[in-house]
Order: C-alpha cells, then sequence, then structure tokens
C-alpha cells in the first residue's frame, strides 16, 4: 500500500536518518521524500512510502508519533508514483491541445496535489468539473488569491484565472491542510496552464 505521510521532526543532523530507520523497523520502504520547509528548528517533510500489507493512516501515524520529537501531521493513501512528472505530462498535454487547457488542468490537477477534486467555476457555476467534484460550488467572498480552509470537512485552495473569468478550486478530504510549498506549485501551474490556453 502507497501512503503519504507530513512529518515534522528535529532538523539537526541525523534527524531524517532516524525517521528513516523508524519507518525500516515498520517495514515501510520509503520511496520518495519532499523537504516543505525548514524552520525554528524543525522540519516538515512529506514522506511517500510503500507499507507492507493493509495498514490504515491512523495505524501508520500512531506508529510514527512514537519516534522520539517527531509529529505525524497527516498521513493519507497516495496514488504518487515517485519519480513520474505529472506536472510536465500535464504541460505536454496542454501544449498538445491547448483550446482544452483549462479542461485538462482540472482534470489533472488532483492527482497533482493530492486531492480528491478539483472544479473550474464562472458566474457562479461550474464550467468543469474533476471526476468526484460537486455539481455546484459557492466561492467565498471576496475570491482570495489562493488560499487553504476549512469547509464541509475539506480543504480548498481557490486560484483566479483573470483572463479566462475563472475560479479554479481544489479540494483535500484526507491528509493535513496544503502547506503553502503546494500553495505555491499549484498556483505556479495554474498560472502556466492560463497562459497557455487561448481566450
Amino acid at each position: 500500500m502507497l501512503l503519504r505521510l507530513r512529518v515534522s521532526l528535529p532538523d539537526r543532523p541525523g534527524g531524517l536518518g532516524q525517521v528513516a530507520r523508524a519507518f525500516g523497523a515498520l517495514g515501510a520502504d520509503i520511496l520518495q521524500v519532499t523537504v516543505l520547509e525548514r524552520e525554528a528548528g524543525r522540519a516538515i517533510d512529506d514522506f511517500t512510502v510503500s507499507w507492507p500489507g493493509a495498514v490504515t493512516s491512523e495505524e501508520a501515524r500512531e506508529r510514527l508519533s512514537a519516534v522520539p520529537g517527531v509529529r505525524v501531521e497527516g498521513a493519507w493513501p497516495t496514488k504518487d508514483l515517485p519519480g513520474s512528472a505529472p506536472d510536465y505530462d500535464l504541460l505536454m498535454h496542454v501544449a498538445a491541445e491547448p483550446s482544452r487547457g483549462i479542461e485538462t488542468l482540472v482534470d489533472a490537477l488532483p492527482g497533482l496535489c493530492a486531492a480528491e477534486w478539483s472544479l473550474a467555476l464562472a458566474d457562479g457555476l461550474v464550467r468543469h468539473a474533476s471526476h468526484a467534484a460537486p455539481e455546484k460550488f459557492d466561492l467565498p467572498e471576496p475570491p482570495p488569491r489562493a488560499v487553504t480552509r476549512a469547509a464541509d470537512e475539506l480543504t480548498l485552495m481557490l486560484f483566479p484565472v483573470a483572463a479566462h473569468g475563472l475560479h479554479v478550486v481544489v479540494a483535500r478530504a484526507d491528509g493535513p491542510g496544503f502547506h503553502r510549498a503546494e500553495l505555491e506549485r499549484a498556483a505556479r501551474i495554474v498560472d502556466v496552464v492560463s497562459r497557455l490556453t487561448p481566450v
């Protein structure tokens, strides 16, 4: 089973090794580590791990939280394949068919952001939605540039696409809220795709 875990750990020599040993002792194989931030003596890293057998996100969180100094901020199933480049794949698809750029973006964002769904809104109506997205969605007023907020047990990112008169929404139900590094990456992807897509 593939899991993604967001871990806060002491930012000191050997800290990452301590977490790696804990994963190994639990039978998990680390496939990828992404450093999200390093501040105030702590680091926040996202680990993609292959876990033997069926283990729930809560079990994974409990087992790793037993390591001194380690806090598990989130654990959730993932389909991310380490070493793949889905953001480049998205841009290739948009470059090949720019007239469908926004639709391609909305379909790809859940996979790129470890989220459940995304959609594009114009004039209060859903113009395109990924699998599992709701048929209706109300934007907060005024819609912010890019923000994380809780609503109906979801964490959301909102991005205006002014040139197209749209707002793109990305929603995550499992796992922690979106980290600012995730917000920045998604904002750049949305911006690039909007520039490649004809108005």
